[in-house]
């Protein structure tokens, strides 16, 4: 049926990778492609919240205090809490997450069901969508993929991939990934990330770094993400230290937060890196686009990644990027847009730094390039989840 004669779909969208009142920058690529989508769509989000007893929560577990209420603006939001148990619960978690929510979800009564994070999530989508006889739509963001634990919710993810209508992957290294983990061929597609072009764009450097209060003399590399030793932080600790002996302005700044950070902060101190290293704590999207805006590059030195959106974002921006040849990053740079490089590799990472900040860029043209808007992913979104509600008529 065409567009101009269907009414708007009618999607329930089940995942826990979403804002919340205490992560409200959590499941940014989610949520900007729902806002875009919700232009041609009835979209509400089911939220399966696992509930830990009070003993058991972990401290670094910020949940317990979620404010239920809370909805990101342009998105109704339900949150369906359902009892776990830490590490212990989690092969049940897809089973608990379907109970948890079947109902609202029936009585929203959707055309087609989209998750995000394929374990617990996706499994509960197809579990659910079986149950009340609407088709599901599994997207696969990375690391529900690349670090699958257990042989339990090895099945249960090979099941989701299998069972569901329509499998979507934010690159092609990742769909290769659930082609051979059970998606099937003809219900499967890549769908790369796009970002927020009206804040990610070129803009004045200099005028950048006066808002932040960062010293113009300084070549400034900046990382943005999760302070995770899996993203090759360490490296960049030590490949910084080194780039120093050639490049005494060089400063890094290390935008975000997370567990690792006091293990960052001794190899900090080890490398005598104190002056020349900032952390600065996770921000608001409007602040990441200054912080890029304000670089001379981006890095991301990752073990592994699926799409992550923050190259994108630098590139819109004009700012090239030095990141590792890993998961979908070869999908969305080249040469041309600055360095690939071997993961766990100091003295390779030191010298592309070197060799991107020696080198001449065209912001405009970097952003020319590389410009995919939330809107082209929602399009393309879009005719995934026709495409399964047409097979369900």
């Amino acid at each position: 049926m065409k567009e101009s004669t269907r009414r708007k779909l009618r999607v329930a969208v089940i995942t826990d990778y979403f804002p919340t009142s205490v992560q409200p920058w959590a499941g940014h690529s989610a949520y900007q492609t729902l806002l875009e989508l919700a232009h041609r769509c009835e979209i509400e989000v089911f939220y399966p919240e696992s509930v830990y007893p009070k003993m058991l929560t972990p401290r670094s577990r910020t949940y317990s205090s979620m404010d239920r209420t809370y909805e990101p603006p342009g998105i109704k939001t339900h949150y369906l809490p359902f009892w776990a148990m830490p590490v212990i619960s989690r092969p049940l978690n897809g089973w608990l997450a379907a109970r948890a929510i079947r109902r609202s979800v029936a009585a929203y009564q959707p055309d087609v069901i989209l998750s995000y994070i394929v374990y617990p999530a996706g499994f509960a989508a197809v579990r659910v969508g079986r149950h009340i006889g609407v088709p599901a739509v599994l997207t696969a963001i990375g690391s529900d993929l690349n670090r699958i634990s257990g042989s339990v919710v090895r099945r249960m993810t090979r099941y989701a991939l299998r069972h569901a209508a329509g499998v979507v992957t934010v690159s092609r290294d990742l769909l290769r990934t659930a082609l051979m983990l059970g998606a099937r061929a003809d219900r499967s597609v890549a769908i790369l990330n796009g970002c927020d072009t009206k804040k990610f764009r070129p803009r004045d450097r200099i005028a950048a770094r006066g808002m932040l209060d960062v010293p113009l003399q300084q070549e400034i590399v900046l990382y943005v993400g999760r302070l995770d030793l899996r993203k090759g932080l360490i490296e960049l600790v030590e490949a910084v230290a080194l780039l120093r002996q050639r490049r005494p302005k060089v400063h890094c700044y290390i935008v975000g937060e997370g567990s690792d950070r006091t293990v960052l902060n001794d190899c900090v101190a080890r490398c005598g890196m104190e002056s020349h290293i900032t952390f600065v704590p996770s921000c608001a999207t409007e602040r990441v686009a200054t912080w890029i805006a304000a670089s001379d590059l981006l890095t991301l030195p990752s073990y592994k990644e699926g799409c992550p959106n923050v190259i994108l974002e630098s590139l819109c921006s004009g700012r090239p990027v030095v990141a590792t040849d890993v998961g979908g990053i070869p999908e969305l740079m080249d040469e041309a847009s600055g360095k690939l490089v071997k993961p766990k590799n100091v003295e390779e990472l030191s010298r592309a730094l070197d060799e991107v900040l020696s080198r001449r860029w065209n912001a405009d043209s970097l952003a020319d390039k590389h410009h995919r808007s939330w809107q082209d992913v929602s399009d393309d979104l879009y005719e995934v989840l026709a495409r399964a509600a047409d097979s369900n008529s």
